[in-house]
């Protein structure tokens, strides 16, 4: 069968449309991926470790982190939904008081990657404001939910003050019932950071972006292991002592 120049066009035009979405998804959503812009990912401090939380605060698994995180003398890193941490005013408040950074993660959990700019801008400024109400000083994190980010995502955020955040460990934690996969996973990939000279910058989660009313037993055991683990040769640590550096 014959092609004809037009059906050639036609194809490689298509190929092309093709190649830029995908190339588009990935760099708004693949953690590694620079092209939208720069994010705190982790640093070449092979023995250190940030745990991080996503979609709390939750009534019931994130006062749990926090005596896991007492009990090992660990600081970690909370990634707060604005519409949770409004209504949990004092478990805000009390995990930081105990140490542990407080981050913006949006109010409602939206991927940033189709959003447009006023939405964006709505996002982040209604969690900050709530966040440091409750606080009553800077919040200077965000972590984008999905790890969904567009160029206007960085600058909105930087407009007000936020350093975005990223991962280079995670596990589908948010899926699993049973701790063993999601350790195992985890534990796995802070060796490998380690080998490559890098720090780990863990991601688990407390909550869930759809209801209060989700199981994280695997997400808090996952984290008791990886405490258990590697307390005695690594140094775990709260993001902000990153963004300082």
């Amino acid at each position: 069968m014959e092609w004809s120049h037009h059906a050639v066009q036609v194809g490689i035009s298509s190929a092309v449309a093709a190649a830029t979405v995908g190339g588009a998804l990935f760099a708004a959503h693949w953690p590694s991926s620079r092209l939208y812009g720069d994010a705190l990912i982790a640093p070449a401090l092979p023995d250190e470790i940030a745990l991080t939380f996503d979609d709390g605060p939750n009534p019931r698994w994130t006062p749990m982190l926090l005596e896991i995180l007492a009990r090992h003398q660990a600081r970690a890193t909370f990634f707060l939904m604005g519409k949770y941490a409004a209504i949990q005013k004092p478990l805000v408040r009390q995990m930081r008081d105990a140490g542990h950074t407080i981050g913006n993660h949006s109010w409602s959990h939206p991927n940033f990657a189709f959003l447009g700019a006023n939405r964006t801008r709505a996002e982040l400024v209604r969690t900050q404001q709530e966040l440091e109400s409750i606080l009553g000083e800077p919040v200077r994190l965000f972590r984008p939910p999905f790890g969904a980010r567009r160029p206007y995502t960085f600058r909105c955020a930087r407009s007000l003050g936020l350093t975005t955040v990223l991962w280079n460990a995670m596990a589908a934690d948010w899926k699993s019932t049973t701790v063993d996969p999601v350790a195992a996973r985890l534990t796995a990939l802070v060796e490998q950071n380690h080998s490559r000279g890098m720090a780990s910058n863990v991601v688990l989660h407390d909550g869930g972006q759809h209801s209060l009313d989700v199981d994280r037993s695997a997400s808090v055991a996952a984290a008791e292991v990886l405490l258990t683990r590697f307390s005695a040769e690594r140094r775990f640590v709260s993001l902000d002592h990153w963004n300082a550096v």
